[in-house]
């Protein structure tokens, strides 16, 4: 079952995200707290929304996402930040339907693009992703300010 995610569902999403740092083979740069999840989704200013892929009772899969807006389409879009499902559970259709709530989610407020990045080295998720339609913005790369260089920057 695909449902929002509720505020007794943080300690799980929490797990699952470290989980999927592990994966990413980046489980030192993870510092998610229960905390900071709680507040980002369920505070009284979120920005944050969620979605969780539930079996048996057991949160085993999410999908954590944000508003980003296109000034060329002159609407909101959505961004996927986190998409993840257990080992256990990948091929039983979780995560085709996690993503299917986040492309509805667009349709149905009339929002102009799902998007998300992937790890070049992430072949299965890459099929995974161009199985749905999905396909790479080839031309363009990520920048990031992060750490001591935006702490310089922004000061």
């Amino acid at each position: 079952m695909i449902r929002r995610a509720r505020e007794d569902d943080v300690a799980a999403m929490v797990e699952l995200v470290h989980e999927l740092a592990r994966y990413e083979e980046e489980p030192d740069s993870c510092h998610l707290t229960e905390e900071q999840l709680r507040t980002a989704l369920f505070g009284p200013d979120p920005a944050l929304f969620g979605h969780v892929a539930e079996v048996d009772g057991e949160v085993v899969g999410l999908s954590l996402w944000f508003l980003n807006f296109s000034t060329w389409e002159g609407v909101h879009g959505i961004y996927l930040e986190d998409l993840y499902v257990r080992p256990e559970h990948r091929g039983s259709g979780l995560g085709k339907r996690l993503l299917r709530t986040l492309a509805s989610e667009c349709v149905e407020r009339g929002y102009a693009r799902l998007e998300w990045s992937v790890l070049d080295w992430n072949e299965p998720s890459i099929a995974f992703y161009k199985a749905q339609g999905a396909f790479p913005m080839d031309g363009w790369s990520v920048y990031r300010l992060t750490g001591d260089a935006l702490r310089s920057f922004g000061s």
